[in-house]
């Protein structure tokens, strides 16, 4: 039997995340929420399977910039001769884990590698790395076809166009 103190914590959780409402985002706000974050996860292809890495982006007009090092993982998906690309997923949130309010936003597209030695040079001024390595000299670039996002808010549940 739960005593008064874990009921009421129950309670308060229950009302912290009652029903909330989910709207879909239209792309320019989309972009524009992906562009007040700095961290995100792409994901790709990996040996015919999906693979995931979280990693840091900024925004570059509405294409997402990701910083890469040589020997990553990513460094390997797109080869810098390769002008067609590989299609690629970026998804970026902001969920408050206490009362579920928030916006999640999926960009879907064709990443390439970035070779012009003076957008490498800015985008390293812009992108801070995680880790310390030396070999952080190259840059993917996600053209964005397909923009989804959604925003979570108090009230009642359902999803509104």
């Amino acid at each position: 039997m739960k005593d008064e103190a874990t009921q009421r914590a129950v309670e308060d959780h229950r009302e912290a995340v009652a029903p909330r409402r989910m709207a879909q985002l239209d792309r320019v706000e989309a972009l524009r929420l992906l562009g007040t974050v700095s961290l995100g996860r792409i994901v790709f292809t990996q040996h015919a399977l999906p693979a995931i890495r979280p990693v840091n982006h900024l925004m570059d007009g509405n294409d997402v910039i990701v910083q890469l090092h040589d020997g990553a993982t990513l460094a390997s998906i797109v080869a810098p001769t390769d002008a067609a690309g590989v299609v690629v997923a970026y998804e970026a949130d902001v969920i408050d884990p206490e009362t579920h309010i928030g916006w999640s936003v999926v960009v879907t597209g064709y990443a390439r590698r970035v070779t012009d030695p003076g957008e490498l040079a800015h985008f390293a001024t812009r992108l801070r790395p995680w880790i310390d390595h030396p070999d952080v000299n190259a840059a993917l670039r996600i053209r964005p076809d397909l923009v989804t996002g959604l925003q979570l808010t108090a009230g009642r549940a359902g999803l509104e166009k």
